[in-house]
């Protein structure tokens, strides 16, 4: 590390403290949907930083390229049999669906099959969901892929013989031969346990024994377990119902952690339905965004934050079942906001309407090419030499995996026509693309972090370090 980088990097957490991640759920069964670039330039200027899809669609994969947002993808329940029969499916499968994406778009996880264990037993065997994680776990240790993308499966709370008190919270008994190899799997690969829980649905169908309340993550409620722990809501006695499950298997000691793979509240569902409504929704959804961010744990774990995927981003109108199926979204189709939420981020550049007053978010506008995160980029600095420069523009475009087709002949980046302005749009791509970690932005003592926002021309970002590095150097030497 040189002399100067340690106080920059000092100066930057101070600056940008850490905020825990919110992840959304991505459904797409919907005839009103706008299309996915617009889904991504949208979420950029928004605090989500991690999406949920429950496939691989290639348009979306490609939409949420060099933007920042990681993406987690979907084995849907119909293939894993395929998958699972044997590791040459698996590679196929993810050589056709996923490999030709990467790095341009952060895939950190596969989620394989969704809720497949409780999901029409009858012809979903067991044994084919636990060979298919270790199939597609195979083919990411080949490729020396397997630390940057995991492999997990999310589960309903079915899976639990019962959920209440938490403390004695075990598996189903015909689950647990499997639950015992996939638990074990994801210590070893340090994948996490994924659960969908809904207090929802537990109130929906038990008005009369829970309080409005607890469902709605309020904490005024205390629920006392056996144990001594002390719930003020159902979302944190669900996922410790879960973790005193996985303990049971004989799992205390290993580190598995507990994502929420999805949970929400509908704001409209059918007649004689009193929970499914707008403020509720909103309520829910509102008190589900402050704690993900806020990193807590649960009585259980009080210092291990759990991540969570809101579900979902937009209402779909094409999904089947009752009423609230359609209706869990955050977003209407048109990208207007279903109730006031807000998902405005403080240290996104660009912020393109995440604040707004609950009307449209944006979708019918042009959106500048926001980078996301907190305001730093990484730039070429102005007298480094263009030989050297020219050869961090060919790997971060080649072997870096950087999407540079805006800076080449016809595209919006390509002016002005010179290294310095080409390098430090491939540079800030890639250093974007890893983390914002300040190695990512050396390049062989070539590269600059920034604080100032590289000037704006048109649709494209040109990153005239000259304009931005004496300010720089001289911060960096604080």
């Amino acid at each position: 590390m040189s002399p100067t980088s340690l106080p920059l990097l000092l100066l930057l957490l101070w600056l940008f403290p850490a905020v825990s991640s919110v992840g959304v759920n991505y459904g797409t069964l919907g005839n009103n949907l706008p299309p996915p670039k617009k889904v991504a330039q949208l979420l950029q200027s928004t605090l989500i930083d991690k999406v949920k899809i429950y496939d691989t669609n290639p348009e979306i994969l490609d939409a949420f390229s060099n933007t920042g947002i990681d993406l987690i993808v979907a084995v849907e329940n119909q293939h894993v049999s395929n998958i699972s029969s044997d590791v040459a499916a698996a590679d196929e499968w993810f050589s056709t669906r996923v490999a030709p994406f990467i790095p341009a778009t952060s895939v950190v996880a596969i989620a394989v099959g969704n809720e497949y264990l409780t999901t029409d037993s009858d012809h979903l065997a067991q044994n084919a969901l636990v060979q298919a994680i270790q199939n597609l776990h195979g083919v990411l240790l080949a490729r020396g892929l397997h630390r940057k993308i995991k492999i997990t499966t999310p589960h309903s709370m079915a899976v639990l013989a019962s959920s209440f008190p938490p403390s004695s919270s075990t598996f189903a008994l015909e689950l647990i031969p499997t639950m015992t190899a996939i638990v074990g799997f994801l210590a070893d690969s340090g994948a996490p346990f994924m659960i969908n829980a809904y207090p929802y649905f537990a109130y929906r169908d038990n008005p009369g024994k829970i309080d409005l309340d607890y469902a709605l993550l309020g904490n005024t409620t205390a629920v006392r377990d056996p144990d001594g722990l002390v719930y003020g809501n159902m979302l944190e006695a669900q996922i410790d119902a879960v973790r005193s499950a996985i303990n049971a298997l004989g799992f205390g000691n290993r580190t598995v952690q507990i994502t929420v793979s999805e949970s929400g509240w509908p704001s409209k569902g059918d007649t004689g339905d009193t929970a499914a409504t707008q403020e509720n929704a909103k309520t829910y959804n509102t008190r589900l965004i402050e704690r993900a961010q806020s990193g807590k744990g649960t009585p259980m774990r009080p210092k291990e934050k759990v991540e969570v995927f809101v579900f979902s981003l937009f209402n779909e109108n094409k999904k089947g079942g009752k009423a609230t199926e359609r209706n869990f979204g955050i977003l209407n189709g048109d990208g207007s906001k279903v109730y006031e939420i807000d998902l405005s981020c403080s240290f996104c550049s660009g912020n393109g309407g995440g604040n707004g007053g609950g009307g449209g978010l944006g979708f019918g506008e042009k959106a500048v090419n926001a980078v996301r995160g907190p305001s730093v980029w990484c730039v070429a600095k102005p007298h480094a030499g263009e030989e050297v420069l020219q050869a961090v523009l060919d790997f971060c475009c080649g072997a870096g995996g950087v999407d540079c087709r805006e800076i080449y002949g016809n595209g919006d980046c390509f002016e002005p026509n010179k290294v310095h302005a080409h390098s430090s749009y491939a540079m800030n791509v890639y250093y974007q693309m890893h983390g914002r970690n300040y190695w990512n932005c050396d390049f062989k003592g070539t590269g600059l972090v920034t604080f100032t926002d590289p000037r704006v021309m048109g649709d494209a970002v040109i990153l005239n370090s000259e304009s931005v590095t004496k300010k720089e150097e001289k911060t960096a030497h604080l």
